[in-house]
């Protein structure tokens, strides 16, 4: 078996709202190759946004580690993680968190800037866009996108410095149908080119049927779905609002 790009093991995280205190991963272990996608699902609250946001080392666990290609890079103990952010993740959120006062271009050209990284960023971040089918919007402003434009921008943003990883936060779940399958579709077409490792969380069971595995994020930890499981799981629509993400 290759050795996984990003290995989680014994993630805990909890958070206290007064006397009471909610444990929302229990000793969570998993592991992800290159190239590989995997979709995370379970019912609202459960802490799918908060796993991804310790993977990506935007958040830290009050216990466990996550490695990066076999090096700890998020620990309780936190330390320097934003090269690690910069150089190996790209993140892709519901709501694009496009900036508006910057063009589709300069957005994505952003993670090259915050970087440093040398050379002109603009030739690889214009050639994701044109890409993405947006050769004709690379001067306008999010305001002046739709929704589904808008989404590509931040996709772009997320895989033109070339990242190993790409985490995505219910990528889809601000569009309508029509527009999410197109979209993700581009996004496993950008993964199949460049090989990165993608985790998706998501409600869409499109877009979990659309991935090589797909696990469920329950009492704190993940367990695989079966493909049979999924579809009941799917079409039963199970997923209760909690509170948490």
């Amino acid at each position: 078996m290759n050795e996984p790009v990003l290995a989680a093991r014994g993630l805990v995280k909890r958070y206290r709202s007064g006397e009471r205190v909610l444990e929302v991963l229990e000793g969570l272990d998993v592991d992800v190759t290159a190239g590989e996608s995997v979709a995370i699902v379970g019912d609202s609250g459960v802490g799918k946004s908060t796993l991804l946001h310790i993977l990506g080392g935007l958040d830290l666990p009050d216990a466990g580690a996550v490695a990066f290609l076999g090096r700890e890079m998020v620990t309780p103990r936190g330390g320097d993680l934003s090269e690690y952010r910069n150089r190996h993740v790209g993140f892709i959120f519901q709501f694009h968190h496009l900036l508006p006062e910057f063009t589709a271009l300069e957005n994505v050209e952003m993670p090259f800037r915050i970087g440093r990284r040398p050379g002109d960023p603009s030739g690889p971040a214009r050639e994701m866009l044109m890409r993405l089918g947006l050769a004709d919007r690379l001067t306008h402003r999010p305001g002046a996108l739709s929704g589904g434009e808008q989404q590509r921008v931040a996709i772009a943003r997320a895989v033109a410095a070339g990242p190993s990883v790409v985490l995505a936060d219910e990528p889809t779940g601000n569009l309508d149908p029509a527009t999410g399958a197109s979209v993700f579709s581009l996004l496993r077409e950008l993964q199949h080119e460049r090989g990165f490792a993608l985790i998706v969380a998501t409600h869409s069971g499109r877009v979990a049927h659309g991935c090589d595995r797909v696990l469920r994020l329950t009492e704190g930890r993940l367990r695989p779905m079966a493909e049979g499981e999924a579809l009941r799981y799917f079409s039963g629509g199970e997923a209760k609002e909690t509170g948490v993400r």
